[in-house]
């Protein structure tokens, strides 16, 4: 098991088009949820001497962390929100809260041997009636030259100086963001953040990939203004003295109460 204690914003939910979609208490079941799953793949990998994480590699498992959580908070959304079955639609969790919109939602895939199959792409990006978005990171620590960068599996929070979410464009608004780190050699979600309200001037200008490098898709990094536009919708963040201490930074969410 893999549970943490959370201090939550009582005055923080996931509101989409003015209705709550998952309570914050529900969030922080999700998160519960996620990480225990998370610790599970650690555990059955184990077993076949296979360290999944260092397998799957930094640049992929943020993306990994973003896809349990995005499926734990379907799970607790109360029929809510439901998976994006494309996989490159738009957003990840699609809104099915009203019957209209779950009647139109069984109208987009055909169902086969208990498997649903998406009609079109176009369909799914973007869906009609939009969604929550997911993002997760781990933030940024010093560079090499500096500082030897922590290895898979070693907990970050103590050298973090920075964080931020991506994405392919600048239309990302209804997001719910997390920050995970790695705790007890497993990555875990340690801070959850929603906002409905994220601009285009809250993402920076989109990168286009180069011809022969590394970046394989365009990317839009979130502006500090953004950043901190994030913070003040915090839902969650662990009781933890060491991420208390660095998510009360000014710049970020600011004091926590316990």
């Amino acid at each position: 098991m893999n549970e943490f204690d959370y201090l939550v914003n009582p005055h923080n939910h996931v509101v989409y088009d003015g209705r709550i979609m998952i309570t914050n208490e529900a969030v922080v079941e999700a998160i519960n949820f996620c990480n225990n799953a998370l610790y599970a793949l650690h555990e059955q990998t184990q077993e076949f001497d296979i360290n999944i994480f260092e397998a799957l590699g930094m640049r992929n498992l943020s993306g990994i962390v973003g896809e349990y959580f995005a499926k734990s908070i379907m799970r607790f959304s109360d029929g809510n929100l439901t998976s994006n079955l494309h996989q490159d639609g738009y957003p990840d969790l699609l809104a099915i809260d009203t019957p209209e919109r779950l009647r139109y939602f069984r109208t987009l895939y055909e169902d086969r041997d208990g498997k649903r199959y998406p009609r079109d792409k176009a369909l799914f990006s973007p869906y009609r009636y939009g969604g929550i978005e997911v993002k997760a990171t781990c933030g940024s620590t010093p560079s090499a030259s500096v500082r030897a960068k922590p290895l898979i599996g070693e907990q970050r929070i103590f050298l973090m100086n920075s964080f931020d979410w991506k994405a392919h464009h600048r239309e990302t608004n209804n997001l719910l963001a997390v920050f995970w780190d790695f705790i007890n050699e497993v990555p875990a979600i340690a801070a959850c953040f929603y906002r409905n309200d994220l601009t285009e001037d809250d993402w920076g200008k989109i990168v286009q990939p180069k011809d022969g490098g590394g970046r394989t898709t365009s990317v839009s990094i979130m502006n500090t203004g953004g950043v901190t536009k994030m913070c003040k919708g915090w839902i969650a963040v662990i009781d933890d003295d060491a991420y208390l201490t660095a998510f009360s930074r000014a710049k970020w969410i600011g004091r926590i109460r316990r």
